[in-house]
């Protein structure tokens, strides 16, 4: 029997169906939260590498090419990663990739604690950010594939604001470590790659429990192992009610799609094999999706400067500045407060707005409040530029990572969305040498500067090869 790739034919399939019309319940919740705590990670591996490199300068005596070693090393990491594991996702599934990638990174980060000299860190930083690099795209790839279209874009959006809770604790518990110096003789700077290690593993032990993607599943010719999937999920949603909290229409619907599923599994039992179905990689580049694949390669590409740029620059830029190393820590700790809220207040937009309209005028919230930041010197304005910056940039952050997951089918998701999103990482691995270079000769103002002006591309890049997704399953999408 030939089996069609649910995904790529724009008609969903009976599994895709139940997923579609099951009600939001505490199973989805559950799994938003634990999925999306993991995204915390991320910024918090590009908050250590200028927290690092403030902190290590003077005690290691630090060349500029070693500083900005420091903060391009994990950005390497991902940039392999993010290619890597991304594939093998698509390969040997969602769940498999979420246990090793903080595995690794876990591990890594121990190993860069216990470093002695600036080489040792680099090569440990950058093993991290390999086992990093595909946190993100696994994040939107698994919840895209799992939540339903009413709720995809709010439950996403809601898995970051967990995760980016704790982005301005950890820059706040930074610069107290740093600060002491020492605790039971131990560097703070030690401290912080311990905790990141011993959190990264906890979020580990708790996504056991996540089951593959039943869309993966499908798409891969497994449609016995997706249906089981989705049953358990229909029964852990609503205990004891199985769907008996759904409108008359849901219901139906429901009760419909699984009559075609059980129709066409025991159609499919009577052949020895299901053929896994395979789309190959060159599908990005031939239509619908070549106009996508480009318009996102070149997103990518200029997105970093003004999302990660400030996140791992900030505090060296301050030290540029001339404020010391605690207070500058002290000043991106209070700016990064902005990243939770911005991740919040994208929840009541992502559905309201279409995605890449909420995208344009964010990132243009960026450019400006970048420029500000980089004029800044009086306390008060260097924190509130920062935080309203932060604030812009998780509004677009999350709807970016809402709307890449939607634009790609599923047996080239992870894979499409990961080869985009390591640009974006191989431009971070530059952006610290270009980016000090430029703040040593031209000050912080020229930064930022050249910062807007990218984001200003970014936006017309867009809003000119970007197609429309808001309330669109992602079968018809």
């Amino acid at each position: 029997m030939t089996q069609t790739a649910p995904s790529t034919t724009g008609s969903p399939s009976p599994v895709s169906r139940r997923l579609e019309v099951l009600r939001p319940g505490p199973w989805h919740r559950r799994l938003t939260a634990i999925v999306g705590v993991g995204a915390f990670f991320d910024l918090y591996e590009v908050f250590l590498g200028g927290v690092l490199a403030a902190a290590l300068a003077e005690p290691w005596h630090l060349s500029h090419t070693q500083k900005s070693w420091i903060i391009a090393a994990g950005f390497l990491g991902m940039f392999v990663g993010a290619n890597v594991m991304s594939l093998l996702a698509d390969r040997f599934g969602r769940r498999q990739m979420f246990l090793v990638n903080l595995g690794m990174y876990s591990a890594f980060s121990l190993l860069c604690a216990a470093a002695p000299d600036v080489n040792w860190l680099v090569a440990a930083r950058f093993l991290a950010g390999l086992g990093l690099g595909a946190e993100l795209v696994l994040v939107d790839t698994y919840l895209s594939e799992l939540l339903p279209t009413a709720v995809r874009g709010r439950y996403i959006a809601w898995a970051y604001t967990v995760g980016f809770l704790g982005v301005p604790l950890a820059a706040l518990l930074g610069a107290r470590l740093v600060a002491e110096h020492e605790i039971a003789g131990v560097s703070g700077w030690r401290w912080l790659l311990v905790a990141g290690a011993l959190g990264a593993f906890g979020i580990q032990w708790m996504r056991r429990a996540l089951p593959e993607s039943p869309r993966w599943l499908e798409a891969r010719g497994r449609r016995a192992e997706a249906e089981a999937v989705v049953a358990r999920i229909e029964t852990l949603n609503e205990p004891g009610t199985a769907g008996a909290r759904q409108v008359p229409a849901q219901r139906k619907a429901q009760a419909q799609a699984q009559a075609e599923s059980e129709t066409e599994t025991k159609a499919e039992t009577k052949t020895e094999t299901v053929p896994t179905v395979r789309v190959p990689l060159r599908r990005m580049f031939q239509p619908p999706y070549r106009r996508r694949t480009v318009m996102w390669w070149i997103f990518q590409v200029l997105q970093t400067v003004g999302y990660y740029g400030f996140g791992s620059l900030a505090p060296v830029v301050l030290a540029a500045k001339g404020h010391s190393t605690t207070a500058s820590l002290g000043y991106a700790a209070l700016s990064f407060c902005g990243y939770p809220l911005g991740s919040a207040l994208s929840i009541p937009l992502i559905e309201r707005f279409e995605r890449r309209t909420l995208i344009i005028v964010a990132a243009l919230g960026q450019a400006f409040f970048g420029l500000l930041f980089g004029f800044a010197d009086a306390a008060w304005l260097i924190v509130g530029s920062g935080f309203l910056l932060t604030v812009c940039s998780n509004v677009f952050s999350n709807a970016f990572h809402v709307y890449q997951a939607e634009i790609f089918p599923t047996n080239l998701r992870s894979s499409a969305i990961g080869i985009a999103y390591s640009l974006s990482r191989l431009v971070s691995v530059i952006l610290p040498f270009i980016a000090l270079s430029v703040l040593d000769d031209l000050g912080a103002t020229a930064v930022f500067a050249g910062s807007a002006v990218l984001m200003v591309l970014l936006c017309l890049n867009v809003g000119l090869l970007g197609p429309k997704t808001k309330g669109l399953a992602l079968d018809a999408i």
